[in-house]
This record gives C-alpha cells, structure tokens and sequence, in this order.
C-alpha cells in the first residue's frame, strides 16, 4: 500500500510536557482519513509538526516518502493543503481575493482557475462580499478554497465542522466526499466526533495520550459495531459445528463463549444446540454504538 503521510515514535514536548508520546500513523493514498482524539489529545500538535509549522522533539514525519528533514520535503509539502484550527483568511477581502492573495503568497503568476475553485466550494456567487459578512460555515468552506490554491493532491482539515449547524456540516461533508472522489485528494480530518467521520472516511486513527492506539479501516469500524449475540455455552466445538450448519457467522472467544453476528432465531438456536447436547447458559444481544467503541477504546469521558 502507498502512504501519503507516515510517522514514526513522534514526540513533541514543551518543557515537561508530552503533547505527542511516541506518535506512529499511517494514511493510504487516495484515502479520506478520519483522526480521531479527545480534545488535547495532540491532534492539532501533529497536525502542525506535519505542515512545517513546528519540529518533533524526535522521531520521523514522511510525506510522499520524503524524511521532514530532506531538502526535498519543501517541495513535498507544496503538495498539500491544510486549514489548520481555523481558516486563515483576510476578513476585509471577498472570496476571489482571498485566492489571487494566496496565489501571490505561493508565487503562482496566474490566477487561472480561481473561478472553478470557489465553484467547487460553493462560493461562485459570492461578488464582492467581504469574508468577514460570511457565516462560519462560508468561511470554513473560504479556507479549504484558500488551501486548494496550487492543485494540492493532499489536504489536512483540522476540526472542520467545529461550531458548524447541521447544514453547515452537510455542506463540508458533500465537499469533502468530492475532492476526494471526484478529485482524487487524499484527504485527513481531526475531529473529537466519531460518528460525522464515519460518514466519510476510509481509514481512522484513534489518538490519545500523544499516541495512536489504533489504526483501522471503515470495513473494520464497522465490523466492530455491528450487531452481534455474546453466546455463553458448556462447549463452543457444539456451538461452532450448529453455526457452519447453519451457515452463520461466529467467532469463538474461548472454550465457552462465542459471538455470532446479524440477525439470530434465538429459540431455533437454543433447540438445536440442546438437541446437540449443548446447553446455553448465557445469550446477550449487543451493538455497540461508534461511542462506545471510541470510549472504551480511549477510556474515559467522550467530549462530544
């Protein structure tokens, strides 16, 4: 698999404290990868040390393959895109002004393509509206608009929907799902909120403490959460060879405790287990929500 984005024992400390502890993360290319932390996990801390705008205390940052500390990695990061806590644009100016500022910022002569840009991001009929009359949402939308400046093929959005209403979340949600479907971007969204990832993205990273503590794909989420019956019998080999019967799908925890997933006749199951000479001794149904999952995965109090 090709990685847009790896890191390797990442640390970042300030004085005395860790906000990265040995931080390891992997994002495929052509992925949409959801970056999932508490706040104050270090997803911002990342975040910035990948753009340039800070260095680890130690370990390693590839982007494209390049080592941060390669001559190469300015070029790397020309390459990417980010909004980074929150848009970086200039209040007194319209939307187009924006673009044609940062395409000055970044020495591109032309302002070709400015036009398809705010289009894209849904700010074509702006005129000569200033920025700072936008609603939250309009600026959020301004920012990713601003960092798309330089046709990046990597973009990283740090809290996109924070402070958004539920059509302003719907809004970045459609344009995300774009660039990176219609476009071909290869896309990296922190947020503390689990469920509006799981919208979207491919791949997750979990973040807590300073440090990934998981890594998986949606397929994998997914399979996770979904529904499932914790089985407790006096010996899973019955139970097992009743469930391939049956064609049903199982895993086998121990010797006498197994789930079974999707939908279950319960009575059907217990008669035919007993007919096997295996008796239940304790069935639960459980589907776990994408909060629950996170919690227990991160431990503590979810700050959604």
């Amino acid at each position: 698999m090709e990685y847009v984005l790896q890191t390797n024992a990442v640390k970042k400390e300030y004085g005395r404290y860790k906000a990265l502890n040995g931080l390891t993360m992997n994002v495929p290319k052509g992925s949409i990868y959801g970056f999932v932390g508490k706040n104050g996990s270090g997803k911002t801390t990342l975040i910035r040390l990948v753009c340039g705008l800070q260095r680890p205390t130690d370990g390693e940052i590839e982007i494209y393959g390049i080592g941060y500390k390669d001559k190469a990695a300015i070029n790397a990061r020309r390459r990417m895109g980010a909004v980074v806590e929150t848009p970086s644009v200039y209040l007194e100016m319209t939307a187009e002004d924006n673009l044609k500022e940062q395409c000055r910022i970044l020495g591109i002569p032309s302002f070709d393509g400015i036009a398809d840009i705010l289009q894209l991001v849904g700010l074509g009929d702006t005129g000569k509206k200033k920025a700072k009359n936008f609603s939250l949402g309009m600026r959020q939308r301004l920012g990713i608009a601003v960092a798309l400046i330089g046709d990046p093929d990597f973009l990283i959005l740090d809290e996109p929907i924070n402070g958004l209403d539920p059509q302003g979340i719907v809004e970045i949600r459609e344009l995300i799902l774009e660039l990176n479907k219609e476009h071909g971007i290869t896309v990296l969204v922190s947020s503390h909120i689990l469920d509006e990832l799981s919208k979207i993205a491919t791949h997750f990273g979990f973040i807590d403490g300073g440090k990934i503590v998981k890594e998986m794909s949606a397929t994998e989420l997914e399979s996770a959460c979904r529904k499932r019956v914790a089985i407790t019998v006096n010996d899973t080999k019955i139970l097992s060879r009743v469930l391939d019967e049956s064609n049903v799908e199982y895993s086998i925890k121990s010797d006498t405790e197994a789930e079974i997933f999707g939908e279950t006749d319960v009575t059907e199951l217990t008669l035919k287990l007993h007919d096997n000479g295996c008796n239940v001794q304790k069935m639960r149904e459980r589907n776990e929500s994408l909060e629950a999952f996170y919690i227990n995965l991160v431990g503590g109090k979810s700050n959604d």
